[in-house]
């Protein structure tokens, strides 16, 4: 079976489009956060797409209008900002930014594996270095759902790379957050089977997006470089 490879990025920037702003008069700091967007998920993404010749599917839409990784009915879909909004301008917010982004991934999918080819889809995404007073212990994290053997062995082989490329990065399975939790991977895995869908999340620790330059690229380099061994 050939495999086709799509890399997605869900949390890309922060933009509120302007039918919305007023809903964050009091909301904008926020923006400039952790709770805004993902720093550096859309930087990595365009390089994993670049490196494997994929597909690349991302938004730049802030989560704190909608967040593309929660399903509907989440009480995270919206934020403190839009949950106040009249149900009509939330309905638009899902129609106009939420479905559309879902549906062309979804879509791109179905196409692969109705060709017969096997998808492997790698969501990008970064982390908060602290979060609630604790700090986040790990480098990297790689999202999996467990029950399903090919994004196990997947995940055990990126880890494995990591390991030998770069021995001092901490390198965590299904942490900071477990593979199986609300988000757009769990939800395609319920579309499509296990022989036809691989589905990861790629969590990067912040601080090393906060550090830039050399540090940053050589990261990116040595997530990219690893994801290619694993795939090898």
């Amino acid at each position: 079976m050939s495999v086709r490879h799509l890399v997605t990025c869900e949390h890309g920037g922060n933009r509120v489009p302007p039918p919305y702003r007023d809903y964050f008069i009091g909301h904008q700091a926020l923006l400039e956060t952790h709770r805004g967007y993902d720093p550096g998920a859309l930087t990595l993404a365009r390089q994993l797409a670049d490196t494997l010749e994929a597909p690349l599917f991302y938004a730049t839409v802030s989560r704190l209008v909608i967040d593309l990784n929660r399903s509907i009915g989440h009480p995270r879909l919206y934020s403190d900002a839009t949950r106040p909004a009249p149900p009509a301008a939330r309905r638009e917010i899902l129609e106009h930014h939420y479905l559309p982004y879902r549906s062309r991934v979804e879509a791109s999918i179905a196409e692969a594996v109705a060709e017969g080819e096997k998808v492997i889809h790698v969501a990008s995404h970064s982390f908060t270095p602290e979060l609630d007073g604790e700090v986040r212990n790990a480098d990297i994290g790689l999202l999996y759902d467990p029950s399903r053997p090919g994004e196990t062995d997947l995940c055990r082989r990126w880890q494995a790379a990591l390991k030998r490329l770069a021995p001092r990065l901490k390198v965590r399975r299904n942490y900071p957050y477990t593979g199986k939790s609300d988000g757009f991977t769990a939800h395609l895995r319920r579309c499509f089977s296990p022989e036809a869908y691989v589905g990861i999340e790629l969590e990067i620790n912040q601080k090393h997006v906060f550090q830039g330059g050399k540090p940053w690229r050589e990261l990116r380099d040595t997530v990219t470089a690893a994801l290619l061994q694993a795939l090898a």
